[in-house]
């Protein structure tokens, strides 16, 4: 009886050290941004891309539309337990570069200066879930042409 009673305190306490590890929360890190002291070394109006890149590092991302900026962006993700993981901070940071190539501005953006973009999941109709096998078949006979085929 002694060694039953021993046995479920050992199941009992490891349930509750093994829920104990899973309600621990994690942050991950994700992306670079350069210190205020790396900043702070970009000479605007004298360094180039190249130097830039050199001294701090290549950009998690360069500009949009144009080739007209580097963006550093770090990230910090809480993962708690079961729960959806929560975005915790992020950190942006833009150099901006003129038609040439030189440095021009430094922005920095945080978490609270960025807005909500819905995504939208858009789907176009191939139409073919409606037609069946044989009208799909019927439908290619007109469509081929003989003078494409090689011989060998």
């Amino acid at each position: 009886m002694a060694r039953g009673n021993k046995a479920i305190k050992y199941a009992v306490l490891g349930v509750l050290l093994v829920t104990a590890v899973a309600c621990t929360t994690r942050f991950r890190n994700h992306g670079y941004v350069p210190s205020e002291a790396e900043l702070a070394e970009i000479a605007l109006g004298a360094d180039t891309k190249d130097s830039i890149s050199e001294t701090i590092g290549s950009p998690s991302a360069s500009g949009m539309l144009s080739d007209s900026s580097y963006v550093y962006v770090r990230t910090r993700i809480k993962h708690y337990g079961g729960r959806a993981p929560q975005l915790v901070e992020r950190q942006v940071v833009e150099i901006g570069f003129d038609q040439r190539g030189i440095a021009r501005n430094v922005e920095h953006y945080a978490l609270e200066d960025g807005q909500a973009v819905p995504i939208t999941r858009r789907i176009t109709d191939s139409g073919i879930e409606k037609s069946s096998f044989l009208r799909q078949l019927l439908a290619n006979i007109g469509n081929f042409d003989p003078s494409t085929l090689t011989t060998q």
